[in-house]
């Protein structure tokens, strides 16, 4: 009789991810799943799972209407988590309670895109993913025989106020979205009005002034994230996906949005990436308006991971302040 291969570990990146030789994945952190709800009982948001492709599926929440909210009047945020491009879900307990809260406070529609992860599915696939979520929910704008309509979005969704946003390597996704809304059109011409990145996932090879790790320690998690996310990147973690200053990055100018937040932790290890990349959009001559939000005393996605904290929600208010607009 043929004995059984030996199940042995290919890829191990603590406390995240360990990947077996024979492709199976084991996930070490990250929250259960949440089912979604016809009416959250502490929001009144409505939340629904739907497939947009075989690739990938969302979870869309609609906020409790009233009387005042007349059709086709409610923002549109779509949303991408974060995790290192390898851990969390659209449909977990923490980014779900997050979205729910988001929703209630900006009363914005949202579609919160399950992407595909790595390493089943390494880089660029997320980014094709998330980039194609926007595309579908664009095509809603106007009547589409090819296009089975989504009705929250058709009855209620005011394509002249869609948002793009994320959190951690999500925020990643959101530059990159933003910078190929520049130079390629989005369906039926419609216009990312704006996009907030909370705690950007951004790297790169030289360390900068006040960074306290060095982010081109092949040991460091961010390194080692990445490289599992996109092994074959040119540059490596100077690509310019990752590193929006690296050689070859196009020009922060091209940013196709109108409005941008940037969002950073105090006691973020990435802190000194996300105020860089607000310095450097600000000095770009990108024609937009920026914000900076620092969360003081608070580490990496808190809004995300406790929720509930009164820094929770005043980012969560400054977020739908920023949507609503």
């Amino acid at each position: 009789m043929a004995s059984t291969p030996t199940k042995e570990i290919a890829t191990e990146i603590l406390p995240a991810i360990r990947v077996y030789n024979d492709g199976t994945v084991e996930r070490l952190v990250g929250s259960p799943f949440a089912p979604p709800s016809p009416q959250d009982p502490t929001t009144n948001v409505s939340s629904k799972d739907i497939t947009i492709s075989p690739q990938f599926s969302a979870r869309l929440y609609l906020p409790k209407l009233t009387t005042a909210h007349k059709q086709k009047s409610l923002p549109i945020l779509v949303y991408f988590h974060g995790g290192g491009f390898c851990l969390e879900s659209a449909f977990s307990v923490a980014h779900h309670t997050y979205i729910n809260s988001l929703v209630s406070e900006s009363r914005a529609i949202a579609v919160s895109v399950e992407y595909r992860r790595v390493p089943e599915h390494v880089l660029p696939a997320a980014y094709e993913d998330c980039w194609n979520a926007l595309q579908w929910v664009a095509s809603h704008s106007v009547v589409n025989q090819n296009l089975e309509p989504e009705p929250w979005i058709v009855d209620f969704g005011d394509f002249n106020r869609v948002y793009i946003g994320g959190d951690s390597a999500g925020a990643n996704i959101v530059h990159n979205i933003a910078l190929r809304a520049g130079t390629e059109p989005i369906n039926n011409d419609v216009k990312i009005k704006g996009a907030f990145l909370a705690h950007p996932y951004f790297s790169g090879s030289k360390q900068l002034a006040k960074e306290t790790h060095n982010p081109n320690d092949e040991n460091s998690l961010g390194y080692k994230l990445w490289t599992l996310a996109y092994p074959t990147a040119p540059g490596g973690i100077d690509n310019p996906m990752i590193n929006p200053f690296g050689a070859n990055a196009p020009s922060l100018r091209g940013l196709g949005c109108s409005r941008l937040l940037v969002c950073v932790a105090e006691k973020d290890g990435l802190r000194e990436r996300g105020v860089g990349y607000y310095e450097g959009v600000k000095e770009s001559g990108w024609n937009g308006e920026i914000e900076l939000f620092e969360g003081l005393g608070e580490e990496h996605c808190y809004h995300v991971l406790k929720p509930g904290t009164v820094s929770t929600r005043d980012l969560i208010k400054r977020l739908a302040s920023f949507i609503v607009v």
